[in-house]
């Protein structure tokens, strides 16, 4: 087991923790050799000015179970070591201590090595640590403090005794969570706003990729040093240049480097030397390029996070910040659209030029922006964690292709969406083979849960810039009501159709329409009255030039009378204007649709704020042992046994081959009893004759068997009666963009066929559980459609919930089918459930802090 992690420090550079080995006994003493006194002894409680070498044997030697040690290592150098030792054969207990180099206290390494070390332990059984620490060491006694353990303090002989259960809280993980924003958020700030920029591969003669990028750093106005990197040139672009970028004697925080792939790697030890902090690679070459460029990206990230620097690339178009007090552009963009309150993140780099100039066309203002490429460190997710607290960024856009930790993505979109919005450009596709049999979410569902983690997901780029251009420009609205305005009554009759199609409801009262010979007076007088009619919660507003010589007033009149709406009032608006160009920071559109389905989506968003986020309630009766009973042998009814220790349990059914071991199933279940098809797909299709119930006597299964058996096979499945309900179906599956996925709809071929289904990531919140039950289509039948007795949905929402948590807490539960579930005013009844189990699914999200 691999238990090495790259990881990121307080300050926002990296460092590598792995397990000690045998071969580190010199780094162990060369670090204890530069410990101060003092260090020495808050550790070992004495002065212990050199390691003996029995003990640095045993120091350096671990068996990785019972005694497991980690050391940070940066620059090849060790830097601090941390380990637990089992009290005893057996011993759920450990001790734990760790020591980090007085040069580098004061960076958070003693608390990820914390993480690591309970987590490593946790695999070996052990659930508790102690701990000594002299009460001198205020630094040792607040990393266990601030960790959200449930702490235990004992003072005696001078030393005080600490005692923690290191299993996962709901405290420490919030801890966890911010520590790891704070970190992901200082790392990328380094890379956006930095004192002095390096960039490597510009030519002498102004020819080539790293001369327009040391062109546009150059005339962007750059507030810092910029300093061309060059084997032999003395000036590069009018600049002094250096052999190296320590030579330039000025600080060098940022390196971007555009030089061939093979020389790549020569850049980056320079920029180290440096002390740069990061790196922009926009050279190509690389895992786009093949299994070779694969490999050389692999070595490209190593060296980077050896030297403690984040990775932006390669292959990507670059980064920028538009902060007047910074003003980089470091991109293959000559311009930069201007300063604005977006930041922008696009993984595509060679579709990046063209998303800033659309950017700039549609006056979208940036406050930075990131081409990620091939994407090999820094990701989106960085990017969130940055722009969730930048006090210059108040809207967040996305262009994804893939996703590399899709569980880590959602979690941040509900916390960061709560605050700002998120717009998505990203593939609703679902790629084939992930779930068996089971489709999973269809393209309309996997927006929804886009939705429902807080990202307004759009189709395309056109689309990304339609919201972005609202959120940047307009408050967001306090419902749905809209208000219809124009001068057009054809303008006007389509708008109020998208708002219908697009699920917005057209106030009472409107559309509202001027004419065409309206004045500027009345236009401003319609839209003033729209904006103050408490009916209305957001306004649509269409302008269609007259014919020649109709148009009372100047175009811009009434453009400025449309203005002071948009751009005084509380209400967002949106508008088609087809007379000229509005002033800036009213969002315009070409048609009245595009308008409409802009406004939609926001209003989408704002009605996910005003929804309360919910909560993981408590299961009683869940039996997680019995649960890893079941896992481990994965027999006959594994499913029915794994589903029992979560609190959910299965009718129980009997296999038969023949009318005689039918009618035997039948006595032992007891009358009555129902008898189906076992083949798959059919075995609950009642209306093929491949299920008959309420069978009283044995004459009667045997019967039935022999008309089963003609139609569908020899092999049966025997079950006692349970009271009639309303089907339902309960999956669960892996889905790439967001991890397990719990689906719930009713059941029957029409709604199977429909793909009538609602679907939520695990692991499930009470609300996302209710708002399951209530959101298929054929979800009226629940709640006693046409005079039928409503069934206990809160039942239902209680097994979704429990699904969901096994879904979270067992990845290699890759499928998981309840099909059908009977719903009844008292309860539900589980009649059928299969399981699929593979190698478990990677979750990034889970675990300590790891990049």
């Amino acid at each position: 087991m691999d238990r090495s992690a790259d990881v990121l420090l307080s300050d926002g550079t990296t460092v590598q923790l792995r397990p000690i080995r045998p071969a580190d006994a010199p780094a162990i003493v060369a670090m204890h050799a530069r410990f101060s006194e003092r260090t020495r002894y808050l550790r070992y409680f004495s002065p212990y000015p050199r390691i003996p070498e029995r003990d640095l044997r045993r120091f350096v030697t671990v068996d990785h179970r019972d005694r497991e040690a980690f050391v940070a290592v940066a620059a090849d150098r060790i830097l601090a070591v941390g380990r637990y030792e089992r009290l005893g054969p057996g011993a759920p207990e450990a001790e734990v201590a760790f020591v980090v180099e007085d040069a580098h206290q004061g960076r958070g390494i003693g608390s990820v090595l914390l993480e690591h070390l309970a987590a490593a332990a946790r695999q070996e059984g052990i659930d508790r640590f102690v701990a000594e620490v002299l009460p001198a060491n205020a630094a040792m006694l607040r990393v266990f403090a601030d960790f959200g353990y449930r702490v235990q303090r004992r003072y005696a002989d001078g030393v005080v005794h600490l005692s923690f259960p290191i299993a996962p809280t709901e405290e420490s993980i919030e801890v966890q969570h911010g520590r790891e924003q704070r970190t992901e958020a200082r790392s990328i700030a380094r890379l956006l706003a930095p004192r002095g920029v390096a960039v490597y591969g510009a030519s002498a003669t102004g020819q080539g990729v790293g001369a327009a990028l040391l062109g546009h750093l150059r005339d962007g106005g750059f507030t810092g040093a910029v300093v061309p990197v060059h084997p032999y040139a003395g000036r590069v672009a009018g600049l002094d240049a250096y052999p190296s970028a320590a030579d330039a004697g000025a600080p060098v925080d940022l390196a971007v480097i555009a030089v061939p792939a093979d020389t790549v790697a020569e850049a980056v030890a320079d920029a180290a030397r440096a002390g740069a902090h990061g790196l922009v690679v926009v050279s190509s070459g690389f895992a786009e390029a093949g299994a070779a460029g694969a490999e050389a990206q692999r070595e490209l990230l190593r060296l980077a996070r050896a030297a403690g620097m984040r990775l932006v690339g390669p292959n990507c178009l670059g980064v920028a910040n538009t902060d007047p007090a910074v003003r980089l552009n470091a991109t293959l963009a000559p311009r930069l659209p201007a300063p604005g309150r977006v930041g922008f993140f696009s993984q595509s780099g060679a579709f990046g030029v063209a998303l800033l100039a659309e950017a700039e066309r549609r006056g979208l203002g940036l406050s930075s922006f990131v081409s990620a490429g091939n994407r090999a460190d820094v990701s989106g997710n960085d990017l969130l964690q940055y722009w969730q607290d930048d006090p210059g960024t108040d809207a967040i856009l996305l262009y994804l292709e893939t996703f590399g930790n899709p569980r880590k993505f959602a979690r941040l979109a509900r916390r960061i969406g709560r605050t700002k919005p998120v717009v998505a450009v990203a593939s609703p596709v679902r790629p084939t083979g992930l779930g068996g049999d089971a489709p999973g979410p269809d393209a309309a569902a996997v927006a929804a849960l886009f939705a429902h983690s807080g990202v307004i997901r759009v189709d395309t780029v056109a689309e990304l810039f339609d919201v972005g251009l609202l959120l940047a420009n307009q408050p967001l609205p306090a419902g749905d009501r809209v208000g219809v305005v124009g001068n057009s009554s054809a303008l006007a009759g389509l708008a109020a159709r998208a708002c219908r199609d697009y699920g917005l409801t057209v106030a009472s009262g409107y559309p509202a329409e001027v004419g065409p010979a309206a004045g500027a007076g009345e236009f401003a007088s319609a839209l003033a009255a729209a904006a103050a009619d408490d009916r209305v919660d957001a306004l649509v507003v269409v302008f269609a030039p007259p014919l020649p010589g109709q148009l009372p007033d100047r175009p811009d009149d009434f453009g400025a009378a449309l203005a002071g709406v948009a751009l005084a009032g509380d209400k967002p608006t949106v508008t088609t204007f087809l007379a000229g160009r509005l002033p800036a920071g009213v969002p315009s559109y070409p048609s009245a649709e595009e308008a409409v389905r802009a406004l939609a989506r926001v209003v989408g968003y704002a009605g996910w704020l005003r929804r309360a986020p919910g909560g993981l309630p408590e299961l009683p009766g869940i039996d997680p042992a019995a649960a890893e009973v079941a896992l481990a042998d994965p027999g006959p009814e594994l499913a029915e046994r794994l589903l029992r220790a979560y609190g959910v349990p299965v009718v129980p059914e009997l296999r038969a081959g023949s009318a005689g071991e039918a009618a035997d199933a039948a006595r032992e279940l007891g009358f009555p009893v129902a008898l189906k098809s076992a083949r798959p797909g059919v075995r609950h299709r009642l209306d093929l004759g491949a299920v008959r119930l309420d069978l009283t006597g044995e004459a009667a299964v045997r019967r039935a068997y022999t008309e089963v058996a003609e139609g569908f096979g020899t092999e049966v499945l025997v079950q006692p009666m349970v009271a009639p309900g309303v089907s339902c179906v309960v999956e669960l599956v892996e889905d790439p963009a967001f991890g397990p996925v719990v689906g719930f709809g009713l059941g029957g071929v029409v709604t199977e066929l429909l793909g009538d289904r609602a679907w939520r990531a695990a692991p499930l919140t009470d609300r996302d559980a209710a708002a399951l039950v209530d959101e298929p289509r054929a979800a009226p039948l629940l709640r006693g459609h046409q005079g039928a007795v409503p069934v206990d949905r809160s039942a239902l929402a209680d097994l979704l919930l429990r699904v969901g948590r096994l879904a979270d807490e067992h990845p290699d539960v890759r499928e998981l089918r309840l099909n059908p579930v009977l719903a009844r005013p008292d309860g539900f009844s589980v009649l059928h459930a299969s399981v699929r189990l593979g190698a478990p699914a990677v979750r990034p999200d889970t675990g300590p802090r790891r990049l």
